[in-house]
């Protein structure tokens, strides 16, 4: 049961004041609350301190109250909450897994009502909290199974939205659809009943042609990273549709938004391959995720150094779904000669259809890691090891 206790005006001014100081010293100390546990109180400070980052709305609350923090680790981020609100909208919208209700709370922004289900009561009733002290009026609590309560409503929604559970019952993830809790692929036919869309969040680990496979109806797959690492997947299904699903990456970097779609199974019969050129591109990891390799290098008009690569280059700076350096020297990979341009080096080092390892090149040319020096050992349309030495540039204008 939620402890009303912590929403005393003491308590949250306590919890705002020490929420960034040591907490194993004042869990030591013990509550200074009577009627509150120090472990309620633990459980509010982690949860405001790993708010400030993930959740910057809600950290600005100060009524707002957190779950423990492995639920906390579980939820969607602001930021990618933020992007799935900004892909569905209609009048009636339902979330079947509402966990802590970040993602009900943002996609309930783009609809009239948002019903809001889970299983667990006491994460429940925090969210039917926070969503008040939002002012999310028009979302509605229920506690249970979200395909029982879904089954229960006479009513059709606009889209039904669901993050199934990617753990076993010995706490084991798995990855499969059908191994998750919802089992979605066995249940489709009664959410089509009542909706003729549904997007699914799934682990950014999930394959996308055996979840292509598995789900059906498929027709978009949005994989979405923030600072280069890829944080989940969405499935966007449309009742009987037939059709090839377009793929979409977004990658959120702190000063720009880097997009790219492509069709799922599409063959590019013309790629190019080029040695480097005055400029190279490292696709994000949402790009190397997508695997639309071919794609990406039409659509950018960048050439492919290698087959296996997943290394571009152009001549002119071009606009890239990743990181663009200027190469600023190229060379064959013999270690006996490459010795020179290694001595008191430092440089961010990165392999790429290479033989050997990071690690190893770093031991065996003693160079150290940081600096503005960018050095990618990789293989080239000739099959060559080679060498290219680079920086950092900005985007073109």
């Amino acid at each position: 049961m939620l402890n009303k206790a912590l929403l005393d005006p003491e308590v949250l001014k306590f919890i705002q004041e020490n929420f960034k100081k040591d907490l194993p010293s004042l869990i030591l100390k013990g509550s200074p609350f009577k009627y509150i546990t120090i472990k309620d109180l633990a459980i509010q400070l982690k949860g405001l301190k790993i708010a400030e980052k993930k959740f910057p709305e809600l950290y600005q609350n100060p009524k707002i109250l957190y779950p423990p923090k492995l639920n906390l680790e579980q939820t969607s981020s602001e930021i990618t909450a933020k992007y799935k609100a900004s892909l569905i909208s209609g009048k009636y919208g339902i979330d079947l897994t509402g966990g802590l209700g970040i993602d009900s709370y943002f996609i309930s922004q783009n609809f009239k009502q948002f019903q809001y289900c889970e299983l667990n009561g006491e994460l429940a009733e925090i969210a039917k909290h926070n969503f008040k002290a939002l002012g999310a009026d028009n979302i509605t609590v229920s506690i249970g199974d979200g395909l029982s309560i879904l089954n229960n409503f006479k009513t059709n929604f606009d889209w039904i939205y669901a993050d199934p559970a990617r753990r076993n019952d010995h706490g084991g993830k798995v990855f499969k659809f059908e191994d998750c809790e919802p089992n979605i692929p066995k249940h489709l036919d009664l959410i089509f009943s009542r909706s003729n869309n549904l997007m699914l969040k799934s682990s950014p680990l999930v394959d996308i042609t055996a979840g292509i496979n598995e789900l059906k109806f498929v027709k978009e797959i949005h994989i979405v990273a923030v600072k280069n690492e890829v944080k989940e997947l969405l499935w966007i299904l449309e009742k009987d549709y037939k059709e090839n699903p377009i793929i979409k990456t977004i990658n959120f970097e702190k000063d720009e938004v880097q997009e790219f779609s492509g069709m799922y199974a599409s063959e590019v019969d013309d790629t190019e391959f080029s040695l480097p050129k005055s400029f190279l591109y490292e696709p994000n990891a949402a790009m190397m995720k997508s695997a639309l390799f071919e794609q990406l290098a039409l659509k950018t008009r960048t050439q492919k150094l290698h087959q296996h690569s997943h290394l571009y280059t152009s001549e002119k700076l071009l606009e890239f779904p990743g990181r663009k350096f200027q190469v600023s020297d190229i060379k064959e990979y013999k270690p006996s000669y490459l010795k020179k341009y290694f001595k008191n080096k430092k440089a961010n080092i990165t392999t790429r259809n290479f033989p050997d390892s990071v690690e190893n090149i770093r031991k065996k040319f003693k160079i150290k890691d940081g600096g503005t020096d960018y050095i990618f050992f990789t293989t080239n349309k000739h099959e060559e090891k080679i060498v290219i030495f680079c920086k950092k540039t900005n985007d073109p204008g």
